[in-house]
């Protein structure tokens, strides 16, 4: 298989109940199971080799009973968590108190950004862990003087109400105009963060959740749609991206909260904070059960705000890894994409280059998956006089004319008992049974690096066969 970006640089119609950010419940736990010692060491050196960066595929076929489906994810899960833990790089610390204020650092690669250190805090909240592990929080800083922002951020989150709870609290490693938290070294922290903290059996995988302040506000906005499929919910604060940059439709499963000052002017965060409301209460109006959000404009506050009701609000909610319909917008961040989205992994783009973007909504009914996949053009309709940012669009969709995905399936999202039927803009595409195999539950866990998303069955969609 071919990855857009390698690793991530190492890494509607119908909908239902089940798409939504919900609130709390129980993960259940698998039993343990062994492969056979020649399939076990085939994995482990697959893993091997890809976090090295030296493999992108695993080509084993083996089928697998569906009565054998978990006990087999829990097998290679295990693998995948060895793998890791022998992978030479550096690691999360161990998980002390945040009020120690026990610093660590990250040295980000110097060919995504020179001389990039990122300090943090690694730490928890709370007297006890909760049995399914705790929900982790990424907060992101403002952007003043960095000691300080990053000082100020380890104080506050400690008034926050939201424990039992662990916090991620980095430092940007840079300053000035052109450091954001969005950028690809950055990129390159969140996935190392999120594949570590899913292998420590501390952190609840369907509870993590971003928010910031400020330049951090941005920054989490931007972050929230582009890795959508791994938040449960999301607070941006004193922020208002431009919707091309954060585009909403990715964050129908997830929850959002954006809290600006009604005056905060700057930069036109309050206009763009009305703007990103509209666009939220549009499409919760096709989707009701979708696009959960709490999107207001604080009377009479301009950038400085209270900030203790976000967290609170985010954690009521779980993460459903597993939603029968959603839309992603496959967009460009700092010159990358993503390679997958919940249980879609690109091949191949539609668009060529980054005048459009491709654009993927998934809907199952029973056993009947439909896909728009489309390509996306922005015209802008408003510009700021005075830096000349864009600040609203109007978005045409049309079909895509190229373009490879991997379709990955399991129980949750259809009965691999029964026949699927694919329609892809609308056009059949496939109908039969398809076949658990391991190396579709070894390519999706090393593609998403999520203990929820190790699919055993897979369709390959090239829609240059559809024409």
């Amino acid at each position: 298989m071919k990855k857009t970006v390698f690793f991530n640089l190492l890494f509607a119609a119908i909908y239902c109940m089940s798409s939504q950010a919900t609130p709390l419940t129980s993960t259940p736990k698998v039993k343990e199971h062994h492969l056979n010692t020649q399939n076990e060491d085939a994995i482990k050196s697959f893993f091997d080799s890809y976090l090295n960066r030296q493999t992108i595929s695993f080509n084993i076929n083996k089928r697998i009973k569906n009565k054998d489906i978990e006990n087999t994810r829990s097998a290679i899960w295990k693998l995948w968590k060895e793998a890791n833990k022998d992978f030479d790089e550096e690691k999360l610390p161990a998980m002390g108190k945040l009020s120690e204020g026990k610093a660590s650092r990250w040295i980000l690669p110097s060919n995504l950004e020179p001389h990039a250190i990122m300090p943090f805090y690694w730490g928890t909240k709370g007297d006890s862990k909760p049995e399914e592990g705790y929900p982790l929080f990424l907060y992101l800083h403002g952007s003043g003087p960095k000691d300080a922002e990053w000082k100020t951020g380890l104080s506050i989150c400690q008034q926050f109400d939201d424990s039992p709870s662990a916090y991620f609290i980095p430092q940007i490693p840079n300053m000035g105009e052109y450091y954001r938290w969005w950028q690809k070294s950055k990129q390159f922290a969140w996935e190392r963060l999120l594949r570590q903290a899913l292998i420590t059996d501390n952190i609840n995988p369907n509870r993590l959740y971003i928010f910031g302040i400020s330049e951090g506000g941005y920054g989490s906005q931007r972050l929230a749609s582009f890795y959508a499929d791994y938040w449960a919910a999301a607070g941006p604060m004193a922020g208002g991206e431009p919707l091309k940059n954060a585009p909403v439709e990715n964050c129908g499963n997830i929850a959002f909260s954006l809290r600006t000052g009604a005056k905060d002017y700057g930069f036109y965060r309050n206009m763009l904070t009305a703007y990103v409301k509209q666009a939220f209460d549009s499409l919760q109006q096709i989707y009701p059960q979708q696009y959960v959000h709490k999107i207001e404009l604080i009377p009479n506050r301009g950038h400085s705000i209270d900030y203790r009701p976000t967290t609170p609000w985010l954690k009521q909610y779980i993460r459903n890894p597993y939603p029968k319909h959603f839309c992603w917008e496959n967009f460009e961040m700092d010159g990358l994409y993503r390679n997958g989205f919940y249980n879609i992994y690109v091949q191949e783009r539609s668009n060529a280059d980054n005048k459009t973007r491709t654009y993927y909504e998934m809907t199952i009914e029973g056993n009947h998956i439909d896909l728009k996949i489309n390509e996306v053009t922005y015209r802008t309709i408003q510009t700021d006089p005075q830096w000349g940012i864009e600040l609203k669009f109007i978005k045409e969709h049309q079909p895509a004319q190229k373009g490879k995905i991997t379709l990955y399936l399991c129980d949750e999202l259809v009965d691999l008992n029964k026949a699927v039927t694919v329609t892809v803009n609308g056009k059949k595409f496939f109908k039969g049974k398809i076949k658990a195999n391991l190396k579709n539950m070894v390519n999706s866990c090393a593609t998403f690096f999520d203990p929820e998303r190790i699919y055993p069955a897979a369709i390959d969609i090239d829609l240059s066969d559809i024409q």
